[in-house]
């Protein structure tokens, strides 16, 4: 294939918004055709740009509902309206999930100039609503072709059984993850809050550099790891600095076009990124409580080893990670399917991360897809890597990028990816599991006040012929019984399972 079709990210823009009067932020369209319009001026051509655009997809936003609102932001920077427009799926994939479709779609001569936008103005929604103050938001758009997604969602987040036994929210379940790593790692409680710590202290360091991020403040490993009334314990291990931070209001937009029509459009080379490959990978058992081992994420590695074999490198090229990072778990995930060590000198993050420059919803990778763009323009030896993560690890995406020129085509190499031979059936849980277990992954969730409130768990059975079945269970709602869970490592623990009727639920009480 002629290097002419290579796709190039020519144009980046990103947008936080301090503003904290509700009445006086911009509204949706406004936010996202302004960082759309520095994005076209980024890419050195201006506006004009916007006249070639025949493929713009937004990811949407919370707490809007116009009519079609990619109509109404390509209707403002003047987008023919004869372009393809979509609005995406959600999940925290979908920004680099959307760079590596529209880089297929260059690549084959079916897209010419694209535009990305995303974004959230969770905050000013806050604000509003607390103030009673109703917020004046467009609600037009030409509704035609409006329900047409691009990767949209065709399966729930959460599953019945987790539903009914409350098990619905990140801050819920991403902490099973973390704490079944921990043991496969053989770590002790101690030296795993030091570790968290340690990590994503170097995350706050980046934050602290960033004019965009939400949080620009450093803090050390022990801030972020040891539980204060200023920083509560959430879901263990994760204090409140270990979470991502939602609620924020801010947006992301990037073009990416072919090589030759940069040219033809007058865009200077040293605007350039170049797409070198990206893959994408979901789970085959989808919801969380399903996964054959929580200590490790097939899909994850299928997608951030197939971005990498299409780029013709290995994990030891990257110079620049942007490992998507709603929690701690999230990287160490990464690190440990691609065996790279932890405490590599290596950035893992090239904005703050979610924690700490802000997850806007599912346009993080807005972010950090034009954060990582800026720095690869500023060395153009170094490769970068960037990943994103949707729901409860289930779905991802990763995408090799480069300010030179890919050696050789962008075919993906024929045969599985590695991570084919792990496991990946789904363990189906046992929704009238009785008798004794053991425990796989858990967390003890903490009300406001930093208390302990309610345990999550997910084990096996043992005995009475059901060796090996799965099962999810709350725990009974006894402070001491909790605290006890809390005092030492709980992977591997027997208890009793038992069947609520009352609720359908299942309880694990440990031995």
């Amino acid at each position: 294939m002629s290097s002419d079709r290579a796709p190039v990210l020519v144009g980046v823009a990103q947008y936080v918004g301090r503003e904290t009067d509700p009445t006086t932020a911009p509204d949706p369209v406004t936010m996202l055709a302004d960082v759309a319009t520095r994005a076209a001026y980024d890419s050195g051509v201006g506006q004009s740009v916007f006249t070639q655009v025949d493929t713009y997809l937004q990811i949407p936003l919370a707490y809007w509902t116009p009519l079609n609102g990619a109509a109404l932001v390509a209707e403002r920077l003047g987008i023919d309206g004869r372009a393809r427009m979509q609005h995406t799926g959600g999940g925290g994939e979908i920004g680099v999930l959307a760079a590596n479709h529209l880089a297929d779609e260059i690549l084959a001569g079916r897209t010419e100039v694209a535009l990305m936008t995303g974004g959230q103005i969770w905050k000013t929604h806050e604000r509003a609503k607390a103030a009673g103050v109703e917020l004046d938001w467009p609600t037009g758009g030409d509704p035609t072709g409006a329900d047409e997604r691009f990767a949209p969602v065709t399966k729930p987040m959460v599953s019945e059984i987790e539903e009914r036994h409350g098990l619905t929210r990140p801050i819920q379940a991403y902490p099973l993850f973390e704490n079944a790593l921990r043991a496969a790692q053989g770590l002790t409680l101690a030296e795993h809050a030091q570790r968290l710590g340690e990590m994503m202290t170097e995350f706050t360091a980046v934050a602290a550099a960033n004019p965009y991020a939400w949080f620009p403040t450093e803090r050390s490993a022990e801030e972020l790891a040891t539980p204060t009334p200023e920083n509560r314990m959430i879901g263990f291990p994760y204090t409140k600095y270990l979470n991502a931070v939602l609620n924020t209001d801010q947006a992301g937009a990037y073009l990416m076009t072919s090589v030759a029509k940069a040219r033809e459009l007058g865009i200077p080379e040293d605007r350039w990124v170049y797409w070198w490959g990206g893959h994408n990978a979901a789970e085959e058992a989808w919801f969380a409580s399903t996964r054959p081992n929580f200590a490790e994420c097939p899909s994850m590695k299928d997608s951030s080893v197939g971005a990498l074999d299409q780029a013709g490198v290995g994990a030891d090229d990257i110079a620049l990670f942007d490992f998507y990072s709603c929690f701690p778990i999230a990287v160490r995930m990464a690190c440990a399917m691609l065996g790279i060590d932890e405490l590599d000198p290596r950035p893992f993050t090239v904005t703050g991360g979610l924690p700490y420059a802000g997850g806007p919803g599912s346009a993080y990778n807005m972010n950090s897809i034009a954060a990582m763009v800026e720095q690869l323009r500023e060395d153009d030896r170094s490769i970068g890597m960037v990943t994103g993560n949707g729901f409860f690890m289930t779905k991802h995406a990763a995408a090799v990028l480069s300010a030179r020129p890919k050696q050789g085509g962008w075919d993906r190499p024929d045969g599985p990816h590695p991570s084919s031979a792990m496991e990946t059936a789904a363990a189906v849980s046992d929704d009238s599991a009785s008798g004794p277990g053991r425990i796989e992954a858990y967390t003890v969730m903490h009300d406001r006040d930093g208390q302990p409130s309610m345990g999550y768990i997910c084990g096996r059975l043992d005995g009475n012929g059901s060796e090996g079945r799965r099962f999810l269970a709350n725990t009974p709602e006894d402070p001491d019984l909790l605290r006890d869970l809390l005092a030492s490592e709980a992977v591997g623990r027997t208890g009793h399972v038992r069947n609520d009727n009352d609720t359908g639920r299942c309880i694990f009480t440990p031995a």
